[in-house]
């Protein structure tokens, strides 16, 4: 059949299949044809208003309240079929919807009668996106009337058990809703509370950018929330259980004969006692210059102070530094943590009025001159700016090199940076080469807010110099490479790779108050372990964090630049750097079968989004992140690259901001990615990642001619390789064409 046919003849199908489709927020509602419908008439599918999950943890037993509501676009009243896969060991204790005003139960169907269900369905529609939940229990029950223009409201409550390997304890949510919903979520949210006998440690989502609240050792609330989007994975939760002072988890990765993949997650205790935290110097740095007046800057940062100030612990010692064209200390000496001093430096902070230049060089140096060298205690600065060095010394190596010509013992410089003004290179490199951390305050935040919360992370630190080694086993690629200290609340996070296995010692060892802590873990490294799926894509985001600063930050050279492109291609990683090479890529991988004639690339829809416009846009904005010092692109790269080194993409988008138009998706006025444009042209499942070229989703790791174990979509061969192999289930529901490559076979799925 000739390639254009094929294409229309595939694209009619995938037509068929969208009008037909249903709404799915975990739960779906699946349009039922009826006889009053009119001649030729396919109905939109529903879209979904909201999807609300909370869920209660007790000591491993999990209760997950849903609550969704579904819309009809519809000028046509509808009825549906709705279906809810559950979990794996679920029971489900409570059930509601109001039809007519009359609350309706739903039939139970085990999973052997739901598999039947789903495969009827995708045999009916063409459309494979179900074959992922066969094999699972599921609610039926028949809906009508669904109004014209009117919402449906599904609640439901199921119990399940938590799963807990050596303290570590996973929770999935299904939240894939993307391949259903004809709209973006107008708000979903999900809150997991945990509670537990047993004290929390790590509390961690590889899967999505949640905020932790730790309440004390026992109890912990993890929280997403996000508005006009369509979840595209699961919710992943995990956390740690352990009466240790210190608990350490570790989860590996690994396929056969390669070498494997780790994520090490390790927290104190949150109930520290006085005397297992540091004692600390600190000195508080504050632009006073005249640009700080603008939009409340000054207020805010003054607040800000207070609140550091007031939150020294006993055994402190600081001291505070305004600077505009000159700097000038609250007191020539460190103070001690008593009441008169630090209400003086209260009074000191309140009395600071924006005005003049910004003398960093002067500031700093200032700030240093403080440092007692003691080699038991920290010395922190904290310093806080809006603007440029225009008064003194201006040049960057000069003041990078008179931080480094004092030799500060345990120096530690937290720099933080607010608006845009300013030379965010510079505050990154102070942070970088002096063992601190950097952060930003952009124009619409709150200077009080940002800057308290930063300090109140490391305001408690209770292991400094921290050090991490694995006894027997072979490690690389470990980032962050220098371990940060670990502080009261904080949370250590170390991706990396592996060779070896067994049985093996884990070492964490650091100073307490100048004695030496050494904390010992046994682990188990297995051959294969396929588990947790998510953690090379982590490993790899975090990596090019790291090679993104150092290229942004100490210049581009070819071995970095191929790097970044090599893992972007292999992981579906976009960021502004490589986004394009990487489309280029897959405009090369050419149809299957190998041999056929390639199709041109000028027709693929990668070639058509590397033409769009805004993707254009987006991507050179990105470069000029990369090689801006300042400005709203300077300060975004930074604050990208520190994303990424935390294993993280974007706000609200897998793949971050650079891969909306690769996602099939569109920014709106607010900057925000909303309503679906053309079709998505990555897809991520796993450690897979898969980019389709015309009606075709390859494989990343299939390889141009490599010879394809061929079957036909929706023949028995087809059903039979899913039941005999049912990892393939989630690959073969991403599209009718697909490449996928498992265990050293490349299946591929023809029409």
């Amino acid at each position: 059949m000739p390639i254009a046919r094929l294409r229309a003849f595939a694209l009619s199908f995938l037509l068929l299949a969208a009008l037909e489709s249903a709404a799915w927020a975990d739960g779906m509602i699946i349009i039922q044809p009826r006889p009053t419908d009119p001649p030729n008439w396919r109905a939109v599918p529903l879209a979904v208003n909201y999807h609300k999950v909370k869920v209660a943890v007790d000591n491993q037993v999990a209760v997950t309240s849903v609550d969704q509501e579904f819309r009809n676009p519809n000028n046509l009243q509808l009825e549906g079929l709705y279906m809810f896969p559950l979990p794996a060991g679920a029971s489900v204790s409570n059930f509601s919807m109001w039809i007519d005003g009359v609350e309706t139960p739903a039939e139970l169907l085990e999973r052997e009668k739901a598999s039947q269900i789903y495969e009827d369905i995708v045999r009916r529609m063409r459309d494979p996106a179900l074959l992922e939940y066969m094999g699972t229990k599921a609610f039926k029950l028949r809906i009508f009337p669904i109004p014209p223009l009117g919402t449906k409201r599904v609640r439901l409550e199921y119990t399940e058990v938590v799963t807990n390997d050596n303290g570590l304890c996973t929770y999935r949510y299904p939240l894939n809703t993307e391949k259903f919903s004809s709209a973006p979520l107008d708000l979903v949210t999900v809150q997991a509370t945990i509670r537990s006998q047993v004290p929390i440690k790590n509390v961690f989502s590889p899967s999505h950018n949640v905020d932790v609240v730790k309440r004390d050792d026992r109890n912990a609330i993890a929280s997403y929330e996000q508005s006009k989007v369509t979840p595209d994975k699961d919710f992943l939760l995990y956390y740690t259980l352990s009466e240790d002072d210190f608990g350490l988890s570790l989860l590996t990765f690994r396929k056969p004969g390669e070498d494997g993949y780790f994520l090490l997650l390790a927290a104190p205790k949150q109930e520290a006692k006085d005397a297992e935290v540091i004692h600390k110097d600190v000195v508080f740095v504050c632009d006073t210059s005249g640009s700080m007046v603008e939009n409340g800057k000054m207020d805010q940062a003054k607040k800000a102070l207070r609140f550091c100030v007031s939150s020294l612990n006993p055994g402190d010692r600081f001291n505070v530094i305004s600077f505009a064209t000159e700097a000038r200390p609250f007191r020539d000496t460190l103070q001690e943590v008593a009441d008169p001093n630090r209400a003086a430096a209260l009074e000191f902070v309140d009395a600071m009025r924006a005005r003049g230049g910004t003398a960093i060089h002067e500031a700093l140096q200032s700030a240093l001159a403080l440092a007692p060298n003691d080699p038991n205690r920290p010395f922190c600065v904290v310093f806080l700016t809006d603007g440029n060095p225009t008064i003194g010394e201006t040049r960057d190596d000069v003041i990078l090199g008179g931080v480094a010509a004092k030799k500060v013992q345990n120096l530690r410089l937290f720099t933080f940076g607010v608006g845009y003004d300013l030379n965010a290179k510079l505050l990154d490199k102070l942070a970088e080469l002096n063992h601190g951390a950097r952060d930003y305050a952009t124009p619409e935040e709150n200077i009080e807010v940002k800057v308290s919360t930063f300090y109140d992370k490391v305001a408690n630190p209770v292991l400094a110099d921290v050090k991490l080694a694995f006894e027997g086993l072979e490690t690389y690629d470990r980032y962050p490479k220098e371990i940060p200290d670990l502080f009261r609340g904080s949370q250590l996070v170390v991706y990396g790779r592996y060779k070896g296995d067994g049985h093996k010692a884990i070492h964490l060892t650091g100073k307490v108050n100048g004695k030496e802590r050494r904390i010992t873990y046994e682990s188990n490294f297995t051959p294969t372990a396929n588990a947790h799926d998510g953690i090379p894509r982590l490993w790899a985001i975090s990596k090019i964090g790291y090679v993104l600063d150092e290229i942004r930050l100490h210049g581009e050279n070819p071995e970095l630049k191929t790097e970044v492109v090599s893992l972007a291609k292999q992981f579906g990683i976009l960021t502004p750097y490589t986004s394009y090479l990487v489309l280029e890529d897959v405009t090369r991988r050419g149809p299957v079968p190998p041999g056929a004639t390639p199709a041109p690339a000028a027709d693929s829809a990668v070639r058509r989004a590397m033409e769009d416009r805004d993707a254009r846009g987006e991507a050179e904005k990105g470069r000029e992140g990369m090689a801006s010092a300042g400005g709203a692109s300077g300060v975004g790269a930074s604050q990208a690259a520190k994303g990424m080194q935390n294993g993280r993409l974007g706000e609200d988008e897998e793949g971050g901001e650079f891969a909306g138009v690769l996602a099939g998706r569109k920014k709106d006025k607010a900057g925000r990615h909303g309503g679906k444009s053309e079709p998505a042209l990555m897809k991520l499942l796993g450690e897979k990642t898969f980019y389709r070229d015309g009606e075709v989703w390859f494989d990343s790791a299939f390889k141009p001619g490599t010879a394809t174990t061929q079957v036909k979509y929706l023949s028995d061969e087809y059903f039979k390789l899913l039941a005999d192999r049912p990892e393939l289930r989630r690959f073969f529901a991403l599209a009718m064409r697909v490449v996928v490559v498992w265990e050293g076979t490349a299946y591929e799925v023809t029409e």
